[in-house]
């Protein structure tokens, strides 16, 4: 498919903001989660943008946009998403969010009800469940726990193979380098006060939801994942849940089509 994929640049308040861009219609923004920027939308946008006009922002901190010296947090992420509607003179759109950025969309969509004819999250954060403070827990230590460290497991590798914690240490490594890649998500999610991460999950807020949704969740994705989706769907009042059974944890990039279609008979149906 030969679509033209238009990147831009704007200077907003914060700092300079990134996006792909394609199509002409009904705006849609596709925000991505924690792991990636808005590359992980491109086999989205190329099928939605023969219908819809698509916008994919790096937001500040990921990707190619700024990553300015404030304090990162869900609500300046969904200030810098209106202002950046503002200045491309947006009024009225649909938002589609993606783990992390389904949490800043369902944030946006509650704050602003008005600029939001309709929601769609894939397997998206933002709500309490079972277990996530212990999970925050691990991650966090995971993070401080000095360099040093992994270097003498390498040393002492027969040591800790002849205990059976090889595998485990490769692991811890592996996760690690990859988290270390996305310090603004990791401050987002897990690495920030706990009061101010709970005084931003939405749980509680959900019942009061004005705009119609539709929650994506993959049949194969952690139970995590599963139960987030599931907690979404119970608490917003004008939404739909469909689990696409042969997902995983990468709906964008794995499913494409499938995503790009249920999007379109969501918009279809709520235009």
């Amino acid at each position: 498919m030969n679509t033209l994929i238009r990147n831009s640049r704007r200077k907003l308040s914060q700092g300079r903001l990134f996006w792909r861009e394609a199509g002409e219609g009904t705006p849609i923004i596709l925000l991505h989660g924690a792991w990636n920027d808005s590359s992980q939308w491109v086999s989205v946008i190329e099928s939605l943008s023969q219908n819809f006009h698509c916008l994919a922002p790096d937001l500040l901190g990921f990707g190619e946009s700024e990553n300015p010296q404030v304090h990162h947090s869900i609500d300046f992420q969904v200030e810098c998403i209106a202002e950046f509607l503002q200045a491309v003179r947006l009024e009225k759109v649909y938002l589609v969010g993606y783990s992390l950025g389904g949490w800043i969309a369902a944030s946006y969509a509650l704050k602003y009800p008005e600029q939001v004819n309709g929601l769609v999250l894939l397997a998206p954060e933002g709500v309490a469940i079972e277990g996530q403070e212990k999970h925050w827990q691990k991650m966090r230590k995971l993070l401080n726990r000095p360099s040093l460290v992994f270097k003498l497991l390498k040393i002492f590798h027969p040591l800790t193979k002849i205990l059976g914690l090889q595998e485990k240490i490769a692991k811890d490594f592996s996760l690690r380098q990859m988290l270390l890649q996305y310090p603004i998500a990791c401050q987002l999610l897990f690495q920030r006060r706990r009061s101010e991460i709970d005084a931003e999950l939405l749980h509680n807020r959900l019942h009061l939801m004005e705009v119609p949704g539709l929650i994506l969740q993959g049949g194969l994705d952690l139970l995590d994942a599963v139960v987030r989706s599931q907690t979404y769907t119970e608490l917003m009042p004008k939404v739909e849940l469909k689990i696409i059974a042969h997902a995983g944890n990468d709906l964008p990039e794995s499913c494409p089509g499938v995503i790009a279609e249920d999007i379109r008979d969501f918009i279809k149906k709520n235009g």
